[in-house]
């Protein structure tokens, strides 16, 4: 089956086009949500993923209306994988059904969080505060083969921090 999920924030609250671009899409149910990209809670986005079952599609009309930030995303794709849920991403032109697909999602994912990163220190220019919530986006970053130089700079996770992490793993497993 193929689900919808559209989202606004509260200020633009339009929906049209996103609609129309998933009505195109063939989408037999649609989940919209009127909130914020910078909330944490997506309540409208839980039941969609509730909803969907394995073998579903779940199609959006950009990566940045489902996710707010590139763990939120991963936490998304890993949740659908899991269940066996395909992911289509209409203008980013994403389709998880195909290998290209797969990857090209991860990357836009971070590239995305580096964007949002560089904004977010030149209008801060204070110090970086590490959240153990960007540890595991690290940790996955660095599992993609990405430098260390692009992984502290897109999550703000120092390598000092990484390295410490990546030794605690190895002596664990």
């Amino acid at each position: 089956m193929k689900i919808g999920y559209a989202r606004c924030s509260t200020k633009e609250k339009n929906l049209d086009l996103q609609l129309d671009a998933l009505e195109k899409a063939g989408v037999e149910r649609v989940f919209t949500e009127k909130k914020s990209g910078a909330k944490k809670d997506f309540p409208v986005l839980d039941c969609c993923l509730d909803f969907l079952c394995s073998e579903d599609t779940l199609i959006v009309y950009k990566l940045d209306r489902l996710a707010s930030n590139v763990k939120h995303l991963i936490d998304i794709s890993k949740k659908l994988e899991e269940i066996g849920v395909n992911l289509v991403s209409i203008c980013d032109s994403i389709d998880t059904t195909t290998p290209d697909g797969k990857v090209m999602f991860k990357m836009i994912g971070v590239i995305a969080e580096v964007e949002r990163t560089k904004t977010d220190l030149e209008t801060d220019r204070g110090k970086i505060e590490v959240n153990p919530e960007d540890f595991p986006s690290a940790l996955e970053l660095y599992d993609w083969g990405w430098s260390m130089e692009f992984i502290t700079e897109a999550t703000g996770v120092s390598e000092e921090e990484l390295n410490r992490m990546l030794k605690e793993l190895s002596e664990k497993g």
